[in-house]
Formats: structure tokens, sequence, C-alpha cells
């Protein structure tokens, strides 16, 4: 298909050993639940009673007053004082092996092939960054109300330009390909380029 939304004589055999294989739904819950974790920043923090800047006077005397004795007006029993077992910045980073990232990524791109959820594109460019060329070349593929990802086989910056303001739609190369944006998007738009990237990336 072409950049009019027309189909053209070209054809692009996709390989059945990316685009066809048995789907592994494990290695796909694996690989998104760490690209979600090493998302987190980790920068969380709440002072502890070491921290709280107060007197460390005791509060009243140990015994007679009839209530629990006090020690501190830094005590997290007291409001204002240290956070009891409160966050700390720490890192939620997961490490997943190479090869079960890959087969993620092979089962998530079989899942849209299968669904005809899978678009093939000449390759295409943009003399200049305006936004109304990628909405334009959305409504000529049907899929101006779908949640598109298109990939490119190399950067190209007219088409990423164009297309930052769409909430819908969201442009990535063949090398930046992952599990999660894959299966978030309604539809996958490759260009012939790309194609060729993902069959070089995983062969």
């Amino acid at each position: 298909m072409n950049s009019e939304g027309k189909e053209t004589s070209k054809k692009v055999k996709l390989s059945s050993a990316i685009f066809g294989i048995e789907p592994n739904d494990h290695a796909i819950y694996l690989d998104v639940k760490s690209i979600m974790a090493n998302q987190r920043q980790g920068t969380h923090k709440a002072k502890q009673r070491n921290e709280v800047a107060y007197s460390t006077r005791k509060l009243k005397r140990q015994k007679g007053t009839g209530g629990a004795r006090a020690g501190s007006r830094k005590s997290g029993t007291i409001v204002g004082g240290g956070r009891i077992f409160g966050p700390v910045p720490r890192n939620y980073g997961i490490k997943v092996n190479h090869k079960v990232k890959e087969l993620a990524r092979k089962s998530a791109l079989t899942y849209k092939a299968k669904a005809n959820a899978l678009m093939c594109l000449e390759d295409f460019d943009f003399g200049t960054p305006k936004t109304k060329q990628t909405i334009d070349l959305l409504k000529k593929l049907n899929l101006s109300d779908k949640k598109t990802l298109m990939v490119l086989a190399q950067s190209n910056k007219n088409v990423f330009l164009s297309s930052r303001n769409l909430g819908q739609v969201e442009v990535v190369t063949a090398s930046q390909l992952n599990t999660y944006d894959v299966l978030n998007a309604s539809n996958l738009v490759l260009t012939e380029g790309s194609v060729k990237e993902i069959e070089k990336m995983f062969t």
C-alpha cells in the first residue's frame, strides 16, 4: 500500500519466524512488566525520625501522667513526627534475558498479524514537518480514530515532528520497537524498510 492509501503491485513477504510463531504469553508478561517497571523513577522519599527537625527534649515525665510514655517529638506516633517505614529512593528495574525479550516481541508481532491489525506501507517522507500531513495520511489509511504505531526503518525528523502532536499516533524506528508499544496500539503500520530492519534485527 502507498501513502495515498491505495493498493500497489508490490508484495511484502513477512517472515513466519517473526510474524507467524506460536505466541508465548508468559514472555510477553515478563517483558511488559520489565518495560513498565523500568519507567518508574523511584525518587519517592519520606523523612524518618532521625531526619525530622524537632527538639530532642523529653515531652513529659516517664510515669504518673496516666498516658503512654513519650520520649521524643520525632516519634512516628505523633503528628508531625517521622514516617514509620516510609518510602525511600530505590531502583524498580527488572532484568529480562535477551532471548525472552526477543520471544516477547515476536509474539506481539504475531498477534498483530493474526488479528489483521498490521499494514505494510511503501517508504515515504514529508517535505516539511506539518501535523496535517500525518492526519491526511491516517485518513487515507482509514486509521483516523485508531491508536496507531508507525514503524520506520530509520529516524525521520519530518515524520516524527508531524506526528508528535497527535495523541493516537506514535512513531518509532525498527530498533526502538518494544512489546508494550506493539500491544498498546490498535494498528501497526510498517514501512517496507522497517520490515527489512526487523528481519535483520531478529536474524
